[in-house]
């Protein structure tokens, strides 16, 4: 495997936490967050390339279980992420409740986040067991561009929702809900 498939690869797998992190940038409407979107970056990067060392190792043997019940668990923990995004983004706020100066994600959530979005990243390691002296060159590449992507998406995120009003808890909400919708979907397909 080339270091131009092992890049498209990164790039496919960057794609949840690039729309996640676009997500929270729309949440943070008043003030940038940049140490938890640096934060949420590196956990994005190393959850996305930690995955497929994972499956390397882990080897054959653990396929079925991954390929079983994989897409059940992104879909459970994006749905209850994003559900809990749009009951609080419906819910009616107080003047001193500004969303933009309080935290837009907590540790505890960036963990969550960034095992959803990485697990179909679990499946890629299976990949490497014929070229094993690819893997590591893989990991890396991988955790570097969900990083990258993670910044910029978190960018991205926080200059739409200076520009434009609305509803972004529920845009978001819906948005990671997608995700783990899609991410169930591909399994099947």
């Amino acid at each position: 495997m080339d270091i131009l498939s092992i890049i498209l690869i990164a790039i496919g797998l960057a794609m949840d936490c690039f729309a996640v992190s676009i997500t929270k940038g729309l949440l943070s409407e008043t003030r940038a967050q940049w140490k938890s979107a640096f934060m949420m970056a590196f956990f994005f990067g190393l959850y996305q390339g930690g995955m497929p060392l994972i499956s390397f190792y882990a080897g054959m043997s653990f396929e079925a279980f991954f390929d079983k019940w994989s897409h059940w668990v992104a879909l459970l923990l994006l749905c209850i992420i994003g559900g809990k995004m749009v009951y609080e983004s419906l819910k009616e706020h107080t003047n001193d409740d500004v969303r933009g100066d309080k935290p837009v994600f907590s540790y505890a959530e960036m963990q969550i986040l960034a095992l959803a979005t990485s697990i179909d990243a679990l499946a890629t390691g299976v990949l490497f067991i014929p070229i094993p002296e690819r893997i590591w060159l893989a990991v890396g590449v991988i955790a570097a561009v969900s990083f990258i992507f993670s910044v910029g998406g978190y960018a991205i995120g926080l200059v739409f929702g200076r520009r434009f009003r609305f509803n972004s808890g529920l845009l978001g909400g819906l948005i990671l809900i997608g995700i783990g919708i899609k991410i169930f979907i591909e399994h099947y397909l």
